[in-house]
């Protein structure tokens, strides 16, 4: 293997939570030829593997990973616009997704502005579709070309194979395959797409369906995501978080919801705020078991913070009372929304 390996990392300082342990060895790529070549030599001497990147959406045990961390830090944009096909854009897994969203306002292509302020990488957005105020990014993705660890190849996956749902896709749960590059296919133009999100039309002052300019919306959502604690920042603890801990559940349209529920109609059934379900069970914002360093944010209660020294168990403790307290009061099973390596709540 060309690039070196270091021994005994903290984990904890490679993840937006800040928790969790040491991995046995690590080693940082920075092309895709590198990441296949560190991902297939671990697979070839048996030793367990974990890919990380930007790190936003993974609680990690606190004793850690036994095995070897490959840090993917790739980067390449390589755009390809024509009048016809509008921007054709392939880019590397390890890019950071926000200084890829503010590209694309910059450049004009349309259909990631309402995706402003996420943390993490490229490569990540499409393991669990990643999505806000209405968009998601299967709507703009056009293939995701990936390492497939079955067959030892190089695979390009186009859109319709890939099995984007909601916050999901075939990627999600499975370690076969470790995602090298994303291209997306981009609409071009000043404006953005169609608001469809509540929150965000009342924000802007407009109607559903209402379009403004794309650098207005960015700002109005980073705007919100920071007024919510999801815009990273080493002064706020409110942001040393994995971002939403639970998704917003679907019910049946026949599920006995209190009425003042804050509901949206979907295709499978009723989507229910999971925010509104874990405040009104009890758990405020910035709710903390006894003797805990996690809390609940004072900002938004989807996230589950550290507030300093906290521990992967201290925060899957609050996890489950949170899950436990919510079925007890709505008869709901909250899913949680992070990877977690080496624990489970």
């Amino acid at each position: 293997m060309t690039s070196q390996i270091r021994l005994d990392v903290p984990l904890a300082d490679l993840t937006t939570m800040r928790v969790g342990g040491l991995a046995r060895d690590l080693v940082e790529v920075h092309t895709a030829e590198e990441l296949i070549e560190a991902v297939s030599t671990a697979d070839n001497e048996g030793i367990p593997l974990l890919v990380l990147a930007g790190g936003s959406n993974v609680v990690i045990a606190d004793e850690g990973f036994a095995g070897r961390v490959v840090l993917v830090r790739s980067r390449g944009v390589e755009p390809d616009v024509t009048d016809c096909y509008g921007a054709w854009v392939t880019v590397a897994a390890g890019e950071t997704w926000t200084d890829f969203v503010e590209l694309a306002v910059q450049e004009e292509w349309v259909g990631v502005e309402a995706l402003a302020g996420i943390p993490g990488s490229v490569g990540a957005t499409p393991v669990q579709n990643v999505g806000a105020y209405g968009q998601e990014v299967a709507s703009t993705i056009a293939r995701v070309e990936a390492y497939d660890r079955q067959t030892r190849r190089r695979e390009v996956i186009p859109v319709a194979d890939c099995g984007f749902s909601y916050r999901t896709s075939r990627f999600k749960g499975s370690d076969r395959y470790v995602i090298l590059s994303v291209a997306f296919q981009f609409k071009r133009g000043d404006l953005s797409e169609a608001i469809t999100y509540p929150e965000l039309a009342r924000t802007l002052g407009v109607e559903i369906g209402a379009r403004v300019p794309m650098t207005r919306l960015r700002d109005a959502v980073l705007e919100l995501r920071a007024s919510k604690g999801m815009v990273l920042s080493e002064a706020d603890r409110d942001t040393w978080s994995a971002g939403s801990f639970f998704l917003n559940p679907i019910v049946s349209t026949d599920f006995a919801l209190p009425v003042d529920a804050p509901t949206w109609a979907t295709g499978d059934g009723v989507k229910v705020s999971a925010a509104w379900l874990i405040e009104r069970a009890g758990f405020g914002r910035g709710f903390s078991l006894a003797g805990s360093h996690a809390a609940v944010s004072g900002k938004h209660t989807l996230a589950i913070t550290n507030r300093g020294g906290a521990t992967t168990r201290e925060v899957l403790d609050l996890a489950r009372a949170i899950k436990t307290g919510v079925h007890a009061a709505f008869g709901i099973t909250l899913q949680s929304e992070p990877t977690f390596v080496g624990c489970e709540i």
